[in-house]
Protein backbone atom coordinates (compact mmCIF):
# COMPACT_ATOMS: atom_id res chain seq x y z
CA UNK A 1 0.00 0.00 0.00
CA UNK A 2 2.66 2.39 1.22
CA UNK A 3 4.55 2.05 -2.79
CA UNK A 4 0.63 2.20 -4.31
CA UNK A 5 0.64 5.63 -2.77
CA UNK A 6 3.82 7.07 -3.49
CA UNK A 7 2.86 5.95 -7.55
CA UNK A 8 -0.56 7.43 -7.35
CA UNK A 9 0.96 11.02 -6.01
CA UNK A 10 4.31 10.59 -8.15
CA UNK A 11 1.76 9.98 -11.30
CA UNK A 12 -0.02 13.10 -10.05
CA UNK A 13 2.71 15.31 -9.92
CA UNK A 14 2.41 15.90 -6.19
CA UNK A 15 5.72 16.16 -4.07
CA UNK A 16 6.80 14.04 -1.28
CA UNK A 17 8.29 15.99 1.66
CA UNK A 18 8.69 16.15 5.48
CA UNK A 19 8.57 17.71 8.21
CA UNK A 20 9.12 17.50 11.91
CA UNK A 21 7.91 15.23 14.64
CA UNK A 22 8.94 17.12 17.45
CA UNK A 23 6.74 20.52 17.11
CA UNK A 24 6.94 23.72 19.50
CA UNK A 25 3.82 24.49 19.72
CA UNK A 26 1.48 21.77 20.16
CA UNK A 27 -2.17 21.74 19.19
CA UNK A 28 -4.64 23.72 21.13
CA UNK A 29 -7.52 21.29 19.77
CA UNK A 30 -9.31 20.96 23.25
CA UNK A 31 -10.39 17.08 21.83
CA UNK A 32 -7.21 16.08 20.83
CA UNK A 33 -4.63 15.32 23.71
CA UNK A 34 -0.61 16.06 23.18
CA UNK A 35 2.49 13.92 23.90
CA UNK A 36 4.80 15.95 25.67
CA UNK A 37 8.81 15.36 25.20
CA UNK A 38 10.90 16.73 27.80
CA UNK A 39 14.25 18.80 26.20
CA UNK A 40 17.39 20.15 27.48
CA UNK A 41 16.10 23.71 26.10
CA UNK A 42 12.27 22.96 27.23
CA UNK A 43 8.89 21.25 25.99
CA UNK A 44 8.37 19.72 21.98
CA UNK A 45 5.14 18.18 21.22
CA UNK A 46 4.90 15.10 19.39
CA UNK A 47 2.91 16.07 16.26
CA UNK A 48 -0.75 15.03 15.89
CA UNK A 49 -0.81 16.25 12.32
CA UNK A 50 1.58 17.62 9.83
CA UNK A 51 -1.12 19.97 8.76
CA UNK A 52 0.54 23.30 10.26
CA UNK A 53 3.89 22.66 8.96
CA UNK A 54 2.38 21.34 5.61
CA UNK A 55 0.68 24.97 4.96
CA UNK A 56 3.77 26.75 6.05
CA UNK A 57 5.26 24.77 3.20
CA UNK A 58 2.07 26.13 1.21
CA UNK A 59 2.31 29.55 1.93
CA UNK A 60 6.13 29.69 1.16
CA UNK A 61 5.28 28.41 -2.57
CA UNK A 62 5.77 24.55 -2.10
CA UNK A 63 3.11 23.61 -4.93
CA UNK A 64 1.43 20.53 -4.03
CA UNK A 65 2.42 18.53 -1.50
CA UNK A 66 1.60 14.70 0.26
CA UNK A 67 3.45 13.09 3.37
CA UNK A 68 3.16 9.51 5.14
CA UNK A 69 3.39 10.33 8.35
CA UNK A 70 3.41 8.75 11.96
CA UNK A 71 1.21 11.06 14.46
CA UNK A 72 0.67 10.79 18.08
CA UNK A 73 -2.38 11.24 19.97
CA UNK A 74 -2.77 10.70 23.81
CA UNK A 75 -5.51 9.31 25.43
CA UNK A 76 -6.78 7.19 22.14
CA UNK A 77 -6.54 3.27 22.99
CA UNK A 78 -8.90 0.90 21.46
CA UNK A 79 -10.27 -0.73 18.54
CA UNK A 80 -9.97 1.80 16.37
CA UNK A 81 -7.67 4.09 17.91
CA UNK A 82 -3.87 3.71 18.77
CA UNK A 83 -1.19 6.53 20.36
CA UNK A 84 0.57 5.99 17.24
CA UNK A 85 -0.71 5.69 13.47
CA UNK A 86 -0.09 6.77 10.56
CA UNK A 87 -1.38 9.40 8.28
CA UNK A 88 -1.74 10.15 5.11
CA UNK A 89 -2.03 13.79 4.56
CA UNK A 90 -1.90 15.93 0.90
CA UNK A 91 -2.86 19.32 -0.40
CA UNK A 92 -3.75 20.62 -3.93
CA UNK A 93 -3.88 24.11 -5.24
CA UNK A 94 -7.04 25.11 -6.41
CA UNK A 95 -9.69 21.84 -5.65
CA UNK A 96 -12.81 22.62 -4.32
CA UNK A 97 -14.41 20.19 -1.89
CA UNK A 98 -15.98 17.93 -4.87
CA UNK A 99 -12.45 17.45 -6.17
CA UNK A 100 -10.31 16.43 -3.21
CA UNK A 101 -13.18 14.35 -2.01
CA UNK A 102 -13.59 12.42 -5.68
CA UNK A 103 -9.42 12.38 -5.34
CA UNK A 104 -9.77 10.77 -1.74
CA UNK A 105 -11.63 7.87 -3.00
CA UNK A 106 -9.68 6.81 -5.78
CA UNK A 107 -6.63 6.91 -3.62
CA UNK A 108 -8.39 4.61 -0.84
CA UNK A 109 -9.90 2.55 -3.86
CA UNK A 110 -6.18 1.91 -5.35
CA UNK A 111 -4.60 0.92 -2.05
CA UNK A 112 -7.77 -1.10 -1.24
CA UNK A 113 -6.47 -3.38 -4.88
CA UNK A 114 -3.64 -4.62 -2.27
CA UNK A 115 -6.44 -5.96 0.45
CA UNK A 116 -8.76 -8.51 1.03
CA UNK A 117 -11.95 -6.59 0.15
CA UNK A 118 -11.26 -4.03 -2.11
CA UNK A 119 -13.43 -1.35 -2.94
CA UNK A 120 -15.20 0.49 -6.04
CA UNK A 121 -18.47 1.82 -5.30
CA UNK A 122 -19.10 5.74 -3.67
CA UNK A 123 -22.21 7.00 -2.30
CA UNK A 124 -22.59 10.63 -1.38
CA UNK A 125 -24.69 11.59 1.65
CA UNK A 126 -24.89 15.19 3.88
CA UNK A 127 -24.12 15.45 7.10
CA UNK A 128 -27.18 16.66 7.86
CA UNK A 129 -29.10 13.67 6.25
CA UNK A 130 -26.67 11.11 8.01
CA UNK A 131 -27.63 12.16 11.40
CA UNK A 132 -31.57 12.19 10.73
CA UNK A 133 -31.16 9.18 9.19
CA UNK A 134 -29.84 7.37 11.51
CA UNK A 135 -30.76 9.10 14.59
CA UNK A 136 -33.48 11.33 14.13
CA UNK A 137 -31.77 14.29 15.48
CA UNK A 138 -31.13 17.69 13.40
CA UNK A 139 -27.18 18.22 14.10
CA UNK A 140 -27.66 21.94 12.77
CA UNK A 141 -30.45 22.72 15.25
CA UNK A 142 -30.41 20.76 18.41
CA UNK A 143 -29.21 21.01 21.58
CA UNK A 144 -26.53 19.96 23.62
CA UNK A 145 -29.19 18.12 25.99
CA UNK A 146 -30.69 16.59 22.54
CA UNK A 147 -27.76 15.08 21.46
CA UNK A 148 -27.26 14.03 24.60
CA UNK A 149 -29.96 12.45 25.06
CA UNK A 150 -29.88 10.52 21.43
CA UNK A 151 -26.53 9.42 22.18
CA UNK A 152 -28.04 7.56 25.51
CA UNK A 153 -30.94 6.26 23.55
CA UNK A 154 -29.06 4.81 20.54
CA UNK A 155 -25.93 3.45 22.11
CA UNK A 156 -26.58 0.90 24.85
CA UNK A 157 -22.88 -0.03 25.08
CA UNK A 158 -22.40 3.72 25.90
CA UNK A 159 -20.49 2.60 29.11
CA UNK A 160 -21.43 4.15 32.50
CA UNK A 161 -18.13 5.92 32.76
CA UNK A 162 -18.25 7.40 29.53
CA UNK A 163 -22.03 9.24 30.31
CA UNK A 164 -20.43 10.06 33.61
CA UNK A 165 -17.81 12.32 31.78
CA UNK A 166 -19.88 13.30 29.33
CA UNK A 167 -22.57 14.57 31.43
CA UNK A 168 -20.35 17.15 32.69
CA UNK A 169 -19.90 18.71 28.85
CA UNK A 170 -21.89 21.36 27.97
CA UNK A 171 -20.02 22.00 24.30
CA UNK A 172 -22.83 20.43 22.28
CA UNK A 173 -19.48 19.46 19.38
CA UNK A 174 -18.51 17.03 22.11
CA UNK A 175 -22.10 15.61 21.80
CA UNK A 176 -22.31 15.73 17.97
CA UNK A 177 -19.16 13.59 17.66
CA UNK A 178 -20.07 11.43 20.40
CA UNK A 179 -23.61 10.76 18.36
CA UNK A 180 -21.56 10.20 15.10
CA UNK A 181 -18.97 8.06 16.52
CA UNK A 182 -21.62 5.52 17.97
CA UNK A 183 -24.41 5.78 16.08
CA UNK A 184 -24.44 7.62 12.85
CA UNK A 185 -21.13 6.48 11.76
CA UNK A 186 -22.06 2.83 12.29
CA UNK A 187 -25.22 3.36 10.36
CA UNK A 188 -22.96 3.77 7.34
CA UNK A 189 -22.13 -0.05 6.14
CA UNK A 190 -21.21 -2.03 2.94
CA UNK A 191 -18.32 -2.25 0.85
CA UNK A 192 -18.61 1.36 -0.30
CA UNK A 193 -17.16 4.30 0.63
CA UNK A 194 -19.88 6.79 2.08
CA UNK A 195 -18.27 10.55 1.24
CA UNK A 196 -20.21 12.82 4.19
CA UNK A 197 -20.23 16.61 3.16
CA UNK A 198 -21.96 20.05 4.37
CA UNK A 199 -20.68 19.63 7.79
CA UNK A 200 -22.45 22.40 10.53
CA UNK A 201 -19.78 25.27 10.88
CA UNK A 202 -19.31 24.77 14.29
CA UNK A 203 -17.76 20.94 13.21
CA UNK A 204 -15.84 22.98 10.56
CA UNK A 205 -12.07 22.64 12.36
CA UNK A 206 -9.49 24.53 10.28
CA UNK A 207 -12.18 24.24 7.05
CA UNK A 208 -13.31 27.58 5.47
CA UNK A 209 -17.12 28.16 5.68
CA UNK A 210 -19.16 28.04 2.80
CA UNK A 211 -19.04 31.58 1.16
CA UNK A 212 -22.84 30.88 0.19
CA UNK A 213 -23.86 29.19 3.64
CA UNK A 214 -21.83 30.29 6.58
CA UNK A 215 -24.01 27.80 8.52
CA UNK A 216 -21.64 25.14 6.70
CA UNK A 217 -18.12 24.11 7.00
CA UNK A 218 -16.38 22.86 3.32
CA UNK A 219 -15.29 19.30 5.48
CA UNK A 220 -16.02 16.49 4.04
CA UNK A 221 -15.30 12.56 5.52
CA UNK A 222 -15.14 9.21 4.09
CA UNK A 223 -16.76 6.39 5.74
CA UNK A 224 -16.13 2.86 4.88
CA UNK A 225 -18.15 0.14 6.77
CA UNK A 226 -18.67 2.49 9.97
CA UNK A 227 -15.21 3.37 10.26
CA UNK A 228 -14.24 6.85 9.49
CA UNK A 229 -11.06 6.98 7.16
CA UNK A 230 -10.66 10.51 5.96
CA UNK A 231 -11.15 14.07 6.71
CA UNK A 232 -10.64 16.82 4.30
CA UNK A 233 -11.20 20.58 4.27
CA UNK A 234 -11.23 23.48 1.79
CA UNK A 235 -8.48 25.09 3.47
CA UNK A 236 -9.03 28.33 5.79
CA UNK A 237 -7.22 30.74 5.20
CA UNK A 238 -7.85 33.84 6.97
CA UNK A 239 -5.68 34.65 9.42
CA UNK A 240 -8.00 36.90 11.73
CA UNK A 241 -10.89 33.93 11.73
CA UNK A 242 -8.09 31.01 12.72
CA UNK A 243 -7.28 33.34 15.59
CA UNK A 244 -10.65 33.15 16.57
CA UNK A 245 -10.95 29.74 16.41
CA UNK A 246 -7.26 28.97 18.47
CA UNK A 247 -8.95 31.73 21.16
CA UNK A 248 -11.80 29.72 21.43
CA UNK A 249 -10.17 26.19 21.68
CA UNK A 250 -7.88 27.49 24.31
CA UNK A 251 -11.05 28.86 26.22
CA UNK A 252 -12.88 25.20 25.59
CA UNK A 253 -9.18 23.92 27.03
CA UNK A 254 -9.30 25.67 30.01
CA UNK A 255 -13.02 25.06 31.10
CA UNK A 256 -12.08 21.32 30.90
CA UNK A 257 -9.15 21.42 32.69
CA UNK A 258 -7.29 20.84 29.88
CA UNK A 259 -3.51 21.99 29.77
CA UNK A 260 -2.74 25.25 28.34
CA UNK A 261 -1.41 25.06 24.67
CA UNK A 262 -0.17 28.36 22.92
CA UNK A 263 -1.52 29.02 19.42
CA UNK A 264 0.60 28.51 16.68
CA UNK A 265 1.86 31.80 15.34
CA UNK A 266 3.92 30.64 12.89
CA UNK A 267 1.31 28.73 11.35
CA UNK A 268 -0.52 32.51 11.48
CA UNK A 269 2.48 34.40 9.93
CA UNK A 270 1.86 32.02 7.17
CA UNK A 271 -1.82 32.62 6.38
CA UNK A 272 -0.81 36.25 6.96
CA UNK A 273 1.46 36.50 4.38
CA UNK A 274 -0.93 34.20 2.12
CA UNK A 275 -2.03 30.74 1.71
CA UNK A 276 -2.81 29.74 -1.67
CA UNK A 277 -6.31 28.51 -2.47
CA UNK A 278 -6.09 25.07 -1.79
CA UNK A 279 -8.07 21.40 -0.47
CA UNK A 280 -6.18 19.25 2.15
CA UNK A 281 -7.30 15.72 3.52
CA UNK A 282 -5.83 13.60 5.81
CA UNK A 283 -6.06 9.47 5.33
CA UNK A 284 -5.82 6.92 7.88
CA UNK A 285 -3.60 4.07 6.78
CA UNK A 286 -4.10 1.71 9.78
CA UNK A 287 -7.61 2.16 9.28
CA UNK A 288 -7.68 1.78 6.05
CA UNK A 289 -5.91 -1.59 6.44
CA UNK A 290 -8.06 -2.56 8.90
CA UNK A 291 -10.97 -1.75 6.96
CA UNK A 292 -10.10 -3.23 4.07
CA UNK A 293 -9.02 -6.49 4.89
CA UNK A 294 -11.64 -6.76 7.64
CA UNK A 295 -9.30 -6.77 10.80
CA UNK A 296 -11.00 -6.80 14.43
CA UNK A 297 -8.92 -3.82 15.52
CA UNK A 298 -6.54 -1.25 14.57
CA UNK A 299 -3.51 -3.39 16.98
CA UNK A 300 -3.93 -5.74 13.86
CA UNK A 301 -2.44 -3.37 11.45
CA UNK A 302 0.51 -2.55 13.49
CA UNK A 303 3.52 -4.51 13.79
CA UNK A 304 5.10 -3.66 17.15
CA UNK A 305 2.85 -1.99 19.49
CA UNK A 306 3.29 -0.14 22.70
CA UNK A 307 3.45 -2.98 25.26
CA UNK A 308 3.45 -6.02 23.31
Amino acid sequence: MLAEARQFFAARNVLEIETPVLCSPGITDPHIENIGVEMHDGMRWLRTSPEYHMKRLLAAGSGDIYQIAKVFRGGESGRLHQPEFTMIEWYRHDFDLKAIAQETCELIMTLSNQASHPVSATEHISYQDAFLRASGVDPFTASAQELCEATLRFSPTFDQAGEQKADSIQDRRIWIDLLAGTTVYPSLTGNKLWVIDRFPADQAMLARLDPDDSRVAERFEVILDGVELANGFRELRDPAEQAERFAQDSKRRAQDGAQEMLPDSKLLAALEAGLPDCAGVAVGLDRLVLATNRLPELAATISFIPGR
